[in-house]
């Protein structure tokens, strides 16, 4: 809104100009400059609001950095996280947009965690490119949620991500060996029973914070997709899934599919992580708008770092 707005004239003008530079820029009180102008503080109260809804004051909360504070807020309130960090970049390429996220997610990460925190890890790209990107944690447990997914196309798996971040913050890891995906449900129960399993899994109930992978289900948007056999990718597809979260399979209502196929998985449960207070993920790509919008309707997922393309699609889902 323009100046020109202002009702009144040139004298009440100056005078109301003056009275929101004291206040705003000199960081005068009411009552300082009651006294200055002899008025009532009442009255400078009413030329200050005047001053704001006139146009005359306009008050601009901006950052130099790469977030989009506005949006940021915009979708966490949309959406109802506990968090949302949204990066002010376009899609572009894959590798790049991760290292931004990832710097991102790790400052997050650096300031919220505290000694009193047991944090969770789950492997991804984007929380790989987060691990790398950290340079401080305070001194917590880390426990590894999801088996290793080995593939040609990522230097780095669950065990290597959840040793280096323990040895960065100096507390003690909580990791196992085993594979993310295995043939059938009888391998899976007798890894699970396995004394390092064992241990690690033990502790997921102690995980206060986690940063989780999310995929869409579909080729190229899941490594866990990508990862498993013809056969179960279709009978989650005919159970409704849309979208997977560290292991965790979830369908268009935001409700856990559980079948035969999620028995062969090693990782957390959705139980498990719902109990975890602050579960973070750090989607990019349009073609994860629905993953999201199904991650966090399901309550698992309370808090994203995103980029702009991602985060405006989903405030245009909610419109």
């Amino acid at each position: 809104m323009e100046p020109s707005s202002f009702a009144g004239g040139p004298a009440q003008l100056v005078l109301t100009a003056s009275i929101a530079r004291r206040y705003y820029v000199d960081g005068r009180s009411k009552v300082e400059i009651a006294d200055e102008f002899r008025l009532s503080r009442f009255k400078v109260a009413r030329l200050l609001d005047q001053a704001r809804s006139s146009g005359l004051v306009r008050i601009e909360i901006s950052h130099p950095g790469a977030i989009d504070l506005d949006l940021s807020a915009r979708l966490q309130e949309a959406l109802g996280l506990r968090r949302a960090i949204v990066v002010d970049t376009p899609e572009e390429d894959p590798a790049a947009l991760r290292l931004q996220l990832g710097k991102a997610a790790a400052d997050l990460l650096s300031e919220i965690v505290t000694a009193e925190d047991v944090l969770g890890l789950a492997w991804a790209r984007a929380v790989t490119a987060m691990t790398e990107q950290l340079t401080s944690l305070a001194p917590v447990p880390v426990v590894q949620l999801t088996g290793a997914l080995t593939r040609p196309d990522v230097d780095a798996n669950s065990v290597e991500l959840v040793r280096h971040v323990a040895r960065l913050s100096g507390g003690p890891a909580y990791l196992f060996y085993a594979p993310l995906v295995v043939p059938d449900a009888a391998t899976a129960r007798a890894l699970r029973q396995q004394p390092e399993v064992a241990d690690a899994i033990g502790h997921f109930e102690s995980v206060t914070k986690a940063v989780v992978g999310l995929g869409s289900w579909e080729a190229g948007q899941s490594t866990l997709f990508d990862a498993m056999d013809d056969k179960a990718r279709e009978q989650l597809g005919r159970r409704g899934v849309v979208a997977d979260i560290s292991g965790v399979f979830v369908s268009a209502d935001g409700e856990p599919v559980q079948s035969r196929v999620t028995d062969r998985v090693i990782a957390i449960s959705a139980a498990q992580m719902d109990a975890i207070d602050e579960v973070i993920a750090i989607p990019y790509g349009m073609a994860k708008v629905e993953a999201v919008r199904v991650a966090v309707r399901s309550g698992l997922v309370n808090g994203i770092v995103t980029h702009t393309p991602l985060a405006k699609a989903l405030l245009d889902e909610v419109d």
